[in-house]
């Protein structure tokens, strides 16, 4: 069988293969709560075959959205909104889905995308008084965020358990926690973020404190068979700042206390990072976590073509792929995948006879007469 599309077991979760959909922003919620929009981009996305698809970083407060049209999933309304959207891809397609769950601190507050991503200034329309573990903004000229005092820590951690309970609650099968590219869980982390002279500040162990407290109150909340995990950035790719050998004492403290995962990326944290651009550039970063820590490793970054994914597997670098970008310019990429390498996916028995004739055994269970 194709390394790629073995099984793979994260906590109580059964990935049918090691193909998995990234979170990937939409930028078109209404006051938090997903529309129609999400019902098509994840209902797409679902029929993909992949193993895993993760639902987009989800502010787990209104003053951690990235933006002001960003999904949450802090309240009653923002629940009820993604249930209904859950429900109807529940009913059309059985892949495992989850949740990135994210604050965005100094960073959010932050226009769309093909608005420019600038800042919003807290006294201009929609945007608001943003928050970090220390009084620096993240690009110069920005409005300085307000340091979390311990009251402000409190609230952030309850948030993201509230949110993840909201998760479980509307059947979503895992967790994942967003502290990379720059967000604020990545800000404690990162020195170039984080100045603080309390406990959580100063040493690398100090700075790993509040992630942590975070991920122990999430695990601590829901159910043991729901996997929990984290996504980090590997290197901040700027001179004394976070870098691979934090990275891998955080994943060893992380693994310690019941993560599932380690889902690697990179950068984000300053405007000053120099990232050298390239195919499967993240993926060494990946492949040292996993081999430090023996923890269940994903990769990301610039995977395009089958036989790079199934090489990235295959020598043991990873344990599964993440594509973002790349699956949203080839919603079928897991179908592709699967006839070049001889394996079979999951597709819905509408599109089982789209299979060209020279993979004719390439879905899963395929058959169907003809009139």
């Amino acid at each position: 069988m194709s390394p790629l599309f073995q099984p793979l077991r994260l906590g109580g979760l059964e990935l049918p293969n090691r193909i998995t959909i990234a979170p990937m922003c939409q930028y078109s919620a209404e006051e938090g709560r997903a529309g129609d929009w999400h019902l098509i981009h994840l209902g797409h996305l679902a029929l993909s075959g992949a193993g895993l698809l993760v639902l987009e970083a989800t502010a787990v407060l209104p003053e951690g959205r990235i933006s002001p049209v960003d999904l949450g999933l802090y309240s009653d309304d923002t629940e009820a909104a993604l249930d209904r959207v859950l429900r109807a891809v529940r009913g059309q397609s059985a892949i495992p889905l989850a949740i990135q769950i994210n604050h965005a601190g100094r960073k959010a507050s932050s226009r769309a995308p093909w608005e420019g991503g600038t800042q919003i200034p807290p006294d201009a329309p929609g945007g608001w008084k943003t928050l970090a573990p220390s009084a620096i903004p993240h690009s110069e000229g920005e409005d300085t965020p307000l340091a979390l005092d311990r009251a402000g820590m409190d609230r952030v951690r309850d948030g993201f358990v509230d949110c993840a309970r909201r998760a479980v609650r509307i059947g979503l099968q895992g967790i994942e926690l967003h502290a990379a590219h720059g967000y604020l869980l990545h800000q404690f982390l990162s020195p170039l973020a984080n100045r603080r002279n309390d406990e959580y500040g100063g040493t690398a162990a100090n700075r790993m404190r509040f992630p942590l407290e975070v991920f122990e109150a999430v695990r601590a909340a829901i159910p043991g068979e729901i996997p929990v995990w984290m996504r980090v950035s590997a290197t901040d790719w700027v001179p004394g700042g976070w870098d691979i050998e934090d990275t891998v004492a955080f994943a060893r403290a992380l693994g310690e206390r019941g993560c599932a995962a380690i889902h690697v990326s990179t950068g984000g944290v300053s405007p000053r990072q120099s990232i050298p651009l390239g195919p499967g550039y993240q993926v060494p970063f990946a492949a040292r976590v996993k081999a430090e820590t023996g923890l269940t490793t994903i990769a990301v970054g610039l995977i395009t073509e089958p036989a790079q994914a199934e090489e990235i597997i295959a020598s043991g670098q990873a344990d599964a792929i993440a594509l973002a970008r790349g699956i949203l310019y080839d919603p079928r990429w897991p179908w592709h995948a699967a006839a070049q390498l001889g394996a079979r996916v999951t597709a819905p028995r509408q599109y089982w006879r789209s299979q060209p004739r020279e993979y004719k055994d390439l879905f899963a269970g395929a058959a169907f007469g003809q009139r």
